[in-house]
């Protein structure tokens, strides 16, 4: 991890940087509720097919990783550094996001015959990994196909291959193709008995949310106006929202199964949310009310394990009051949130103050140009 000072006033897509603020807001407004009791539905993941704004969450980041791996290595690429350089920084970074998503797990009993493996850091680090490669050694017409190779050839693993004891197509929580193979290979070191929604299989679906995203990146690289570049963007978001619709009751929206169809919605959601960023920031000059979100979008990575780091070790830090021994969380909460909010907003209010404090965290690093590189 190497910390570097950067020239926020050089030229970068803040659209990106405001996009992916809110990504990583979201994650921290959706992950630590006061109370998993006391959730506004629209904060909680679907309980299997079909999709919240919640499910919209982690998508949208993989998306981000692809478009903006697509300026990085394109930027390189100018600046004539030699594919062997690439490679060994693209191994180094996916080696990183992967150790740092494990250490996170293991944190704080450090038993590893209970480890889960798989994970969201380990996702993003495997998706960056497989689509920068495919960066370095395809097009965009060889991305594009791939990205739909990887989609269609995964709907069909999943309807044709036999699970045994389940048969083929089968996509309940049990019996389904990713649940087997995960079991097979990774029992023990899930997340859940027998399943792991950043389970092995699909990563491949999720790799081709990556794929879009560089794709979108090679499209706002192009020399098109800023008002076509956002004509483009909310052309084809809806056109991929409406694909993904069409076909959701022929292999359904499933954020746990990274289902197809949820490859093609959710980047069409997120080219929509992307627009309307690129639209307010790029086109429209309208920056100041995207600060928050730029604090967090430049640090994003740091923002998300740190906060991820935070949540496991503020339960862990025991206080006593009125004779009894809670968390640190739990006072929190139950003394000075719900007395006044109730416990459904007190839950809301919670990771809002998370949030907050991590904008407080972030802003000095914002304001001296540091930014934390992995």
């Amino acid at each position: 991890m190497d910390v570097n000072r950067i020239d926020l006033k050089t030229r970068r897509l803040v659209s990106l940087d405001a996009f992916r603020g809110i990504t990583i807001a979201g994650m921290i407004l959706v992950n630590n509720p006061g109370d998993w009791k006391y959730v506004y539905s629209p904060l909680r993941h679907a309980p299997w097919h079909g999709w919240t704004a919640t499910d919209l969450v982690f998508p949208f980041f993989l998306f981000i990783v692809g478009v903006s791996l697509s300026f990085s290595l394109a930027k390189r690429r100018e600046q004539v550094v030699s594919q062997g350089e690439m490679y060994a920084k693209i191994l180094k970074r996916s080696f990183i996001i992967f150790t740092l998503g494990i250490i996170l797990h293991l944190i704080p009993r450090f038993d590893l015959a209970t480890l889960r493996i798989p994970g969201v850091l380990q996702r993003i680090a495997l998706c960056y990994l497989f689509s920068s490669l495919l960066f370095l050694n395809v097009g965009k017409m060889g991305r594009a196909l791939w990205a739909f190779i990887l989609v269609i050839g995964y709907w069909l693993l999943m309807k044709l291959v036999p699970v045994p004891g389940y048969g083929p197509g089968v996509l309940d929580y049990q019996g389904n193709l990713c649940a087997y193979i995960d079991s097979q290979l990774l029992s023990g070191h899930l997340y859940k008995p027998g399943f792991d929604p950043e389970g092995i299989l699909s990563t491949l679906p999720a790799t081709a949310t990556t794929l879009l995203g560089t794709l979108t990146g090679d499209w706002l690289r192009s020399s098109l106006t800023g008002i076509k570049k956002m004509i483009g963007l909310y052309g084809a978001g809806l056109i991929l929202i409406v694909v993904g619709l069409f076909l959701h009751p022929f292999f359904p929206i499933n954020k746990q199964l990274w289902t197809s169809t949820y490859v093609l919605f959710t980047a069409g959601a997120g080219l929509i949310l992307f627009g309307i960023c690129y639209s307010f920031l790029e086109v429209g000059g309208w920056k100041k009310w995207a600060s928050p979100f730029l604090v967090f979008g430049t640090n994003a990575i740091f923002v998300y394990a740190g906060s991820s780091l935070m949540a496991k070790l503020i339960p862990m830090i025991k206080i006593t009051v009125d004779s009894r021994l809670m968390s640190l969380k739990e006072y929190i909460y139950t003394r000075l949130l719900v007395p006044w909010a109730g416990q459904l907003n007190g839950s809301l209010i919670y990771p809002i103050c998370l949030i907050l404090l991590w904008l407080g965290i972030m802003i000095p690093l914002y304001k001296k140009n540091i930014y934390i590189k992995i």
